[in-house]
């Protein structure tokens, strides 16, 4: 795909489509650009009518071009692309960006559009830009392929904007405040290439050190998410996503519908693949530029040192309500300070050294903050007044920050008179901003950057270890409604679901009359709760269906015919099952647990307080499925109600790890049944000796069949670690080794394996240029994604220890059709039939995966190699002196 991708953004060669002597028109403002810009490689316009164009010679058609360029830029009318989109193919281009007008219809028409221009693009081996972009620039090549008006200085931001327009105007602003750019892009309507080809190929760029995205929608969120986590821990990956205000579609009337709005579950997403999300162009930058010039804070508390009170009390402000923690000064820091500074310092956090503070007392005072091992980071703050020297403090604060290895923040309020101040700022890499606010959210913002990059660690199995779910009871539990030709459970059924994964649920039995009431009340014991049973109601407190508390038979009998009563008169068409009556629980907490599919992110977990105020105190988290432990105590610790739980001024809180527990329990039913819509558990009564559900609510989705054959957890856009692919086999000297894929904490035991190495090994795998393994290199061998890319590493046991011997991989391309294969075996392993098992494995696995190709390039020297593909049955072919290229179909 690189490869691909390349022709596009790093063309030797390029025609225009389209181009034009018509200065109004998008032809002739690209072919204008490209030919006032410092690209070096061909330029070849294409016009039906001109022979021509602003001083070039000009062909007819693409394929009347001598040698097929490698990138086409079609400017021509909308509906002449399709046809221009083939010729392209037919003529052998490379790579295409469409910035032709007049894609502007919506609906069946416009997806038909772009699923052809797909089609035909895939047909001929073609990557597609647009259509509706802006086109791209690239600094590096002084390459401006689009009809902005302005060229983009060279940087290591790669910005990736869904707006035209609005990356325009970005780009303006850019210019005037010198920020650089790696490569600048228009994605437009994303017939083809989308945001997560983009990712991955600047992820790969050694021009790229942050990746800046304006983000309108999302379609395949999968593979989104997929590039996301692969490359988010070493090139931060920054979001504006628009339209946080708007309903994103029409939710159904249940508490998780309400509380599961589209934008939160963006959000939930973000966080779970390492993605900072801003909510301003200004966030975009500001965050950007800090992390280029300063190291990530590991913590939230920020010392905070000034020449004026009043700026010091807002960021304070500022800083507690975005989540973040004042700095406690230790006891040494106050010794230095009291060393260091005037009598009338502020002994406190923020570091007040007043308005005639000198640049030598602000690089002492913040050489002693950069020392506590209380604060993770120190905002410095300079107001402009008489006797201050913006210049001489920011050389001092440059210097100390230079000296830490935590992150040094600054705000120089005001404007001429700090402006050079702000200049010896920048050269010294230490970001500053206009307002103490704006630093203090850059702050917040990269520490839970900081937080969520630790998610990418966690690889929940998909078969969980720790208890043994009832997936055949439970499927039997929805069939049983779909016989029923209904999408909503009963309560009875959908509690019966829960105990199939082995969540607590209350004693209940279903009643159709009276007597039968009174009996299972006698049966489960006093007091008890009667609640109507019916499909086509869910809020069944809302109308009076629900009695609590009935503490004899009598009361069974008044409790019976009221809930009865009140339904009918609610709801006179309303189908009846019952009555439900169960044991009356009392807990202290009331608590949420939900789960609804997006048509976005596939389904999406819930969880926080509960009862019948949920809607109103909105104290909900989000998250994203598979879940384990870990990830399910982040998720519990983001509500407000978890300082209670935890236990506040000696009230006994709730066993958390009962509660982290049940969470992965409810986690692994929503990945098992892609059938679920959506589910409420409400209340989830709990204290210090457990919880159990009292209320619960699952609607179906028709859409999804009981038949649905696609591979397993298809519904989710995260895959789940494949414990699946784990197998045992015998080496020639009768060692036991074990396969099975590669997960985030096996980077140290691979970088072991690749460090034993011999030159000759390396020089086969890596084809003469052996990358330094950094951290950064092996996070990417080793942090996957499932869904597009299989690792299988071999294992064995020495002295206690596993120790990796072997590792076979395929990266899968975009469509999902064909994959790459490489392998490596360590020195003293090769010859014992371990290269010959693991490829058939992986083959297996390919197979499993739905691919239907695998190919590799091969060294022509390395004999061992071109041996076992032939013996494996790959058609092997000469690329050149040096390589073969060996393929096989699956």
């Amino acid at each position: 795909m690189r490869k691909q991708l390349r022709k596009l953004f790093q063309p030797k060669s390029l025609a225009v489509i389209g181009a034009s002597d018509h200065p109004r028109s998008v032809g002739f403002v690209v072919m204008r650009n490209l030919l006032e810009s410092e690209f070096k490689g061909a330029v070849t316009p294409v016009n039906l009518k001109h022979r021509q164009v602003q001083g070039r010679r000009s062909y007819y058609r693409i394929k009347d071009v001598p040698q097929a360029p490698d990138l086409a830029l079609i400017t021509t009318p909308a509906y002449a692309v399709m046809q221009v989109v083939r010729e392209c193919g037919e003529a052998g281009v490379g790579a295409l960006a469409i910035l032709s007008a007049g894609f502007s219809e919506s609906g069946e028409e416009a997806r038909h559009r772009l699923k052809r221009i797909k089609q035909i693009a895939r047909e001929y081996n073609m990557r597609v830009l647009g259509p509706r972009s802006l086109g791209f620039i690239n600094p590096y090549l002084g390459l401006n392929a689009s009809f902005a008006t302005r060229m983009a200085a060279p940087g290591n931001i790669a910005f990736i904007s869904q707006s035209g327009a609005l990356g325009t105007s970005v780009l303006d602003w850019a210019i005037e405040q010198q920020v650089g750019f790696s490569y600048f892009v228009s994605v437009g309507a994303m017939a083809d290439i989308g945001f997560a080809d983009l990712i991955d190929y600047f992820g790969t760029d050694n021009h790229t050190t942050c990746i800046l995205i304006y983000m309108e929608s999302l379609s395949e969120a999968r593979r989104f998410m997929s590039a996301a986590r692969a490359f988010a821990r070493h090139k931060p990956i920054i979001v504006l996503k628009a339209g946080r205000s708007l309903e994103g579609r029409q939710v159904a009337l249940s508490h998780t519908g309400a509380l599961a709005g589209n934008d939160a579950v963006y959000s939930a997403a973000f966080r779970r693949s390492g993605i900072i999300r801003v909510d301003t162009v200004a966030q975009l930058f500001n965050c950007a530029q800090s992390l280029a010039m300063q190291p990530r804070p590991f913590g939230n508390r920020l010392a905070i040192l000034t020449n004026a009170g009043g700026p010091a009390v807002l960021a304070t402000d500022y800083l507690m309500a975005k989540g973040g923690k004042l700095a406690a000064l230790s006891e040494k820091t106050t010794e230095r300070l009291n060393a260091a500074l005037p009598v009338n310092w502020s002994h406190t956090n923020p570091v007040n050294i007043l308005g005639d503070a000198s640049a030598e007392l602000y690089g002492k005072a913040l050489s002693a903050l950069l020392l506590d091992a209380q604060s993770d980071a120190v905002l410095v703050i300079l107001t402009y007044q008489a006797m201050t020297e913006p210049e001489e403090v920011a050389r001092a604060v440059a210097e100390a920050a230079k000296r830490s290895r935590k992150p040094v923040l600054a705000a120089w309020l005001g404007e001429r008179g700090v402006r050079e101040g702000r200049e010896i700022l920048e050269r010294g890499r230490v970001p500053n901003y206009r307002y103490p606010e704006s630093a203090v959210d850059v702050f917040v913002k990269i520490y839970q950057y900081t937080r969520n990059l630790e998610l990418l660690y966690e690889t929940p199995p998909e078969e969980p270890r720790q208890f043994k779910p009832d997936k055949a009871r439970a499927a039997g539990v929805i069939q049983g409604v779909r016989a029923a030709q209904r999408a909503q459970m009963l309560e009875t059924e959908a509690k019966d679901l829960l105990a199939c994964y082995d969540i607590s649920v209350s004693d209940y039995r279903l009643a159709q009359n009276m007597e039968e009431a009174v009996l299972a009340a006698k049966a489960i014991g006093y007091p008890v709760v009667l609640k109507v049973a019916t499909p086509d109601l869910y809020h069944k407190s809302d109308f009076g269906g629900v009695a609590l508390n009935v503490g004899d038979a009598a009361g069974v009998r008044r409790a019976f015919k009221m809930v009865v009563q009140n339904f009918h008169a609610h709801a006179p068409d309303a189908h009846l099952t019952g009555v439900v009556v169960e044991r009356m629980v009392n807990k202290r907490f009331e608590l949420f647990i939900g789960a609804r599919k997006d048509p976005v992110m596939g389904p999406v977990l819930a969880f926080g307080a509960g009862g019948i105020a949920v809607e109103v105190l909105r104290d909900t988290q989000l998250g994203m499925p598979p879940m384990n432990m870990a990830l399910a105590h982040r998720m519990i610790e983001r509500t407000n109600i978890y300082p209670l739980l935890k236990g506040y001024r000696g009230q006994k809180g709730v066993d958390l790890e009962s509660l982290a527990f049940t969470l992965c329990k409810f986690a692994y039913l929503i990945m098992d049944f892609p059938e679920i819509q959506e589910i409420d558990i409400n209340p989830f009564v709990m204290d210090e000796n457990g919880g159990v559900v009292l209320d619960a609510h699952v609607v179906l989705d028709t859409a999804v069949l009981p038949q649905d054959q696609r591979k397993p957890y298809h519904h989710l856009v995260i895959s789940p670690y494949p414990g699946r692919y784990r197998k045992s086999v015998m080496a020639r000297n009768g060692q036991e080794v074990l396969l099975r894929p590669i997960r985030p904490e096996d980077e140290p035991i691979e970088l072991e394996m690749v460090n034993r190495l011999s030159k000759e090994s390396l020089y086969f795998r890596f084809f003469g240029y052996v990358p330094k393994m950094t951290h950064e290199l092996m996070t990417r061998f080793t942090q996957i994604d499932y869904d597009r890319e299989m690792a299988i590493i071999a294992l064995i046991s020495q002295e206690g220890r596993e120790e990796m011997i072997g590792v076979v991989r395929i990266i899968a391309d975009p469509w999902g059709h064909s994959a790459e294969y490489a392998i490596l075996i360590a020195d003293e392993w090769q010859g014992q039939g371990l290269g010959s098992k693991m490829t058939d494995y992986i083959i297996e696995i390919a197979r499993d995966m739905g691919l239907r190709h695998i190919y590799a390039t091969v060294l022509a020297s390395n004999a061992s190699m071109l041996a076992l593909f032939e013996r494996k049955g790959f058609h092997i072919s000469r690329e050149d002196f040096d390589t073969f290229r060996v393929d096989l179909d699956l």
